[in-house]
């Protein structure tokens, strides 16, 4: 049993202000593998005065001294990626090859973008040439609150923790209680950095707990938030009263519009793109729209693919699912399921109960509905399981609407070789990012979205400039 109940507190691992101890739960087992204690006020409190101060000082410490301290943190990473890999898989149940190819190396692969970004950055700038006495100064938020989801913890925590002390931020990180030991390993990588006490404080908690007192804490200027969209509108309103930046970056029902004129790997790709990360990422493709005359071959394809699609524990090596994080996870996808066969949609592949060999752990069917329309559950609300819907349209007017009616607008995908028709498509969807033909977003895009996904956008020059307020300055002299 793994024992980390101590938190980060002003440069030191400080025991609980009050003993609350939770078990973490390997979702492969069912079992307990590790402890931490959930933080109290006190120890909310204590990180926060912590971060305030620090804040004067690190804030105007040399960007190229800050600079200095992140590529420490990339290089302790470096010399423990197996670990942190194994403390992925361990906590959120990620197949350990994942875990070590995709989960793990988002650390480095957000931290050198960052860094690429941080280079050519300007904190001071002119206003323009028509007011030459003119400066814009980006100067940092100042305490910043960083509360992080279990789906992806070292890609959520890269994403707020770098750009954050790159910018100037103090901060306290709360990571997922459900998936808290990447979140301890990394509070190390940064103390190995020498960050100066007080910077980075690490706090863990649930989000009624911890997570409400960050977001209505009176010293905390900013909250950056990843996770459902119901915290999201809690945090909001929680944070009304002390005027703080609150960035949210919350859930998808990202609408993939594959085309009769889509390339041959078209529907698996989107597939196989839906049920990655067992299908717990809020920018999954999770409903299909397939124009009429492929309709029926692309129901079978996804047939196909998800059948054949090996789901296994976290802790075996391979090219397979995992199984989702927790026991309220398993039960609310498998309520979801239900619903979208009582509502009348043709299940093809999958549906309610374990896959055949696999008695215990939090392990789903990779489950494919066809004839979904966009009006049942399964099409409107985030499932965050491997579920696909497949719609048909007959029209790109058609395919539009379907995909613009939802709440959400993070990520939508359109497949097809009409180079016009994807243009025209990618200004026509709703949502803060659209990928075509299985084209990655290059290094540096920010992610982010739009309506009830939140606005963050993070990544890159802009992931920099969200930690960051705007200063306009009269009477600069010439220098």
């Amino acid at each position: 049993m793994i024992e980390k109940r101590e938190f980060y507190i002003g440069g030191r691992w400080v025991s609980p202000a009050t003993p609350n101890d939770l078990p973490v739960i390997d979702p492969s087992t069912e079992e307990p593998c590790a402890v931490i204690s959930l933080g109290s006020e006190a120890d909310t409190n204590a990180a926060v005065a912590a971060a305030k101060e620090a804040f004067p000082s690190w804030a105007f410490t040399a960007p190229a001294k800050r600079r200095e301290y992140v590529e420490k943190i990339l290089a302790n990473y470096e010399a423990r990626q197996e670990e942190l890999a194994r403390a992925i898989s361990l906590e959120m149940g990620a197949p350990i090859d994942f875990a070590r190819n995709s989960q793990a190396p988002c650390l480095p692969w957000h931290l050198k973008n960052f860094l690429t970004a941080f280079d050519s950055f300007e904190f001071l700038r002119p206003l323009g040439p028509h007011a030459p006495n003119d400066r814009i100064a980006l100067e940092p938020v100042g305490v910043v609150g960083l509360i992080t989801p279990w789906n992806w913890p070292m890609n959520q925590v890269t994403l707020k923790v770098i750009p954050a002390l790159l910018a100037g931020c103090t901060m306290v990180l709360k990571p997922s209680e459900l998936a808290p030991l990447s979140s301890l390993l990394f509070a190390e990588f940064v103390h190995d950095a020498g960050v100066p006490p007080g910077v980075f404080n690490l706090v863990n908690g649930d989000g009624p707990g911890v997570g409400s007192q960050l977001s209505g804490h009176k010293d905390v200027d900013m909250i950056s938030f990843t996770g459902s969209t119901r915290a999201g509108a809690a945090i909001t309103k929680n944070a009304a009263d002390t005027f703080k930046r609150v960035c949210l970056e919350l859930g998808g029902k990202g609408a993939n519009l594959v085309f009769a004129d889509a390339d041959e790997k078209a529907v698996k790709r989107g597939v196989m793109h839906c049920f990655n990360n067992s299908g717990q990422s809020c920018n999954a493709p999770t409903r299909m729209l397939v124009e009429r005359p492929i309709y029926d071959q692309a129901v079978e394809i996804a047939r196909e693919v998800a059948e054949n699609r090996k789901v296994a524990s976290a802790h075996e090596p391979g090219n397979h699912i995992g199984p989702v994080v927790s026991e309220a996870q398993y039960n609310k996808i498998q309520g979801l399921i239900e619903k979208g066969i009582a509502e009348g949609a043709r299940l093809v592949a999958g549906g309610l109960g374990r896959p055949e060999g696999l008695n215990r752990g939090y392990f789903v069917r990779p489950t494919v509905f066809a004839d979904v329309t966009n009006e049942m559950t399964i099409a409107r609300e985030e499932v965050f399981g491997p579920v696909l819907s497949i719609i048909p349209f007959d029209t790109e007017e058609e395919a539009v609407a379907i995909a613009n009616d939802t709440i959400y607008g993070l990520t939508n995908y359109v497949q097809s070789q009409d180079g016009e028709r994807r243009n025209r498509l990618a200004r026509r969807l709703r949502s803060g990012m659209v990928e075509m033909n299985g084209q990655s977003r290059a290094a540096g895009s920010p992610f982010g979205g739009v309506k009830a996904s939140g606005r963050a956008r993070e990544g890159g020059h802009w992931g920099i400039e969200e930690f960051l307020d705007v200063k306009a300055i009269s009477g600069w002299a010439a220098e």
